[in-house]
């Protein structure tokens, strides 16, 4: 076994790495950018490498300086993650030309499976059953739309070099097929370098199943089951769960022997995930499935298959990588219980699930263990006040259960994301909740099209609770901080000698200014709106009691934002300086303005043009996907303040409407 890995990642999957290794007595290396420098995978790294500024390719695309980190550290193996440069065929040359060890399959095994097209023909040689479509060099528009054509609609363009839902486009009728062309070829050279497309047909009720198999240098290959992955939203992944709900055996047993036969087909060592699209609209069977893709890294989902077979998939890798056989054959494994996991990801969902930055304020989550086993297991890579910036993804962890069952498991998963606190910007927490309780969902009848079908009940807004925001009226004030579990007489906020206090908590809460009358009785009693409050502090949160009623709360301040955390519940408003004159303003429907930094891609109107509410106004590109901003409601264009090619801010004015009177 090697004596020090480096890490070239960061985030989640860095610390997940460095986890392992430590538990194997590896010293391990990380590499940072400037944003990254108190991260946490550089605290947890016995030593760390700065390798350049923010952007990707100024850092963690650079492969000549990570490996100099690695020469001058002495490391002698490196271990890619997943992103990045993992998939990167001269990365692997560069670093096994150095004298380093690649955690990872060959160079070969990659380039074959780098390309969807040409991993498509080999597969179809090989014998394994691929989805019918178009995977040819020809890439002229005019050919591809007659391709279209052919297969017949609707079919889904996917760029060829791609991954995570980037570069990908369902396409239903003809007359939208040059417009989705070009947005998968930008996305696809914006990210991967390459705008290279291929053209399947969409099956219309497609499961997403993957099967994660395993080789070693000696050449034995193995599969460790299958992950379902059809909860997903714009095709990236949401929640996923092993093994596959309502799945037969003998689909289990024919999905892993292609799996298993992809893998031989090009010489792989090490983990990777065979994808497979299956015809979810009955029950699974043996000759309803087709290989989408091979993923020659581990995956993002990793931990689900860790949970049911009791296997450490990255000690396998260093293992592997370090030469030693696979320590089990195939008749060896065993699925145990049923597990889950869920990205919790810093997002808008009522925008539109925009990409969210800004630092955490509060982080908690539920009572786990970090990257490894366990009923509730928590692999994050960032800490409380670390920033979400838009260089990187916005993942902030990923919440893994597993149970006995697959009730049980997802029962784990809802308490678990109910139990989890996040201040300082928007999450999916409440989305993913509202998913874990989607009856379609618990009774597994599952498909990559749930969620859109759901989507508005899955991201309604929770009823209100009026104990809640009594609570939050009263952290407005400020009188939290004079609740305490000690003797009454030393907190008497509020007190009067001739009767109640009343003052008003004044505030912004969803969108509109709040002004609620909070009385004071006692210390730590209130009336807030008829709601009788009883407040005593339970270590760093609060008891309440109310109608006889009793839980517990969190408050977090973050300046003069506040946010109260309770029954899976969270309410955000931000205090207003009470000597303000007026109160808050709108701009209502006359602007658009950017919902994070990014760069305009694409203009689809003029000053003076006509639009109509919902229509598509601009593109802007951010963190590698393309958002697309429509009109507030009908009216004509005033003015355009943005460009394509512009990189704009948070909040920046980008196009202004004449004003409805105008």
């Amino acid at each position: 076994m090697f004596r020090k890995l480096l890490i070239a990642n960061r985030g989640e999957i860095a610390c997940r790495v460095i986890a392992t290794a430590r538990r194997m007595g590896i010293f391990t290396v990380a590499v940072y950018s400037d944003a990254d420098r108190e991260a946490r995978h550089v605290a947890m790294a016995d030593e760390a490498v700065r390798i350049g500024p923010a952007p990707v390719t100024e850092s963690y695309l650079r492969a000549e300086a990570i490996l100099d980190a690695a020469r001058i550290t002495g490391a002698d193996a490196i271990h890619p993650g997943y992103g990045f440069l993992s998939e990167n065929p001269e990365f692997v040359e560069a670093a096994e030309a150095a004298g380093l060890i690649f955690v990872g399959p060959p160079p070969s095994a990659i380039r074959a499976m780098g390309l969807k097209d040409a991993a498509k023909a080999l597969m179809e040689r090989a014998g394994v059953p691929v989805v019918p479509g178009y995977h040819n060099a020809d890439q002229d528009a005019d050919r591809l739309a007659a391709e279209a054509d052919r297969i017949g609609y609707p079919v889904l363009i996917k760029a060829r070099a791609g991954g995570g839902g980037k570069g990908m486009r369902l396409v239903e009728r003809p007359e939208d097929f040059a417009d989705a062309l070009s947005g998968a070829q930008r996305e696809g050279q914006a990210s991967f370098g390459d705008p290279g497309v291929l053209v399947e047909k969409f099956v219309t009720c497609p499961r997403h199943v993957e099967i994660q198999i395993f080789a070693d240098r000696q050449g034995n290959v193995v599969h460790l089951f299958e992950r379902d992955c059809s909860l997903q939203r714009r095709h990236q992944k949401v929640i996923e769960e092993a093994p596959a709900p309502h799945m037969p055996e003998e689909v289990r047993a024919a999905m892993g022997q292609a799996a298993v036969e992809a893998a031989r087909a090009i010489g792989y060592v090490g983990a990777g995930t065979v994808e497979f699209i299956a015809d979810g609209s009955g029950p699974l069977r043996p000759d309803g499935f087709w290989f989408m893709e091979m993923n020659t890294r581990l995956q993002v989902e990793h931990p689900v298959t860790e949970a049911i077979t009791g296997q450490d998939l990255v000690a396998l890798q260093l293992q592997v990588a370090a030469g030693t056989p696979l320590p089990f054959e195939q008749e060896d494994l065993r699925i145990d219980g049923h597990a889950f996991e869920a990205r919790l990801y810093a997002e808008d969902v009522s925008a539109g699930f925009l990409p969210a930055t800004g630092r955490l304020a509060h982080l908690r989550f539920p009572e786990g263990a970090e990257f490894g086993p366990a009923a509730v297991r928590i692999d994050a890579g960032v800490r409380a006040g670390d920033e979400i910036t838009p260089h990187y993804d916005p993942m902030i962890a990923k919440i893994i259960t597993h149970g006995p069952d697959r009730a049980t498991a997802l029962a784990r998963l809802t308490r678990a994301l109910e139990q989890t606190e996040v201040a300082g910007l928007v999450t999916n927490r409440a989305f993913l909740t509202a998913l874990t309780r989607n009856q379609g969902f618990a009774s597994g009848e599952v498909d990559t099209g749930l969620i859109a079908r759901d989507l508005e009940a899955l991201t309604a807004p929770s009823e209100m609770d009026p104990v809640l925001h009594a609570v939050l009226a009263v952290a407005v004030l400020g009188f939290l901080d004079e609740v305490s579990d000690a003797d009454p007489w030393t907190a008497l906020t509020g007190w009067r000698a001739w009767g109640p206090a009343v003052q008003t908590a004044r505030y912004v809460f969803d969108g509109t200014e709040q002004a609620v009358a909070v009385e004071t009785l006692a210390p730590g009693r209130f009336i807030v709106n008829g709601v009788r409050l009883n407040l005593s502090r339970d270590g760093d949160r609060f008891r309440v009691i109310s109608e006889g009623r009793s839980r517990t709360v969190a408050c977090v301040k973050d300046d003069d934002r506040f946010k109260i955390i309770g029954d899976g519940h969270a309410l955000t408003a931000q205090r207003l300086d009470p000597l303000a004159v007026g109160g808050t303003t709108e701009a209502g429907g006359d602007v658009i303005l950017a919902p994070m930094p990014g760069k305009v891609i694409a203009l689809h109107v003029a000053a003076g043009d006509l639009v109509t509410a919902k229509q598509p106004l601009l593109v802007l590109e951010a963190m590698k996907m393309e958002h697309t901003l429509t009109a507030p409601r009908d009216g004509t264009v005033a003015e355009l303040l943005a460009a394509p090619g512009d990189q704009v801010e948070n909040g920046a004015l980008l196009i202004r409407l004449e004003a409805e009177d105008g």
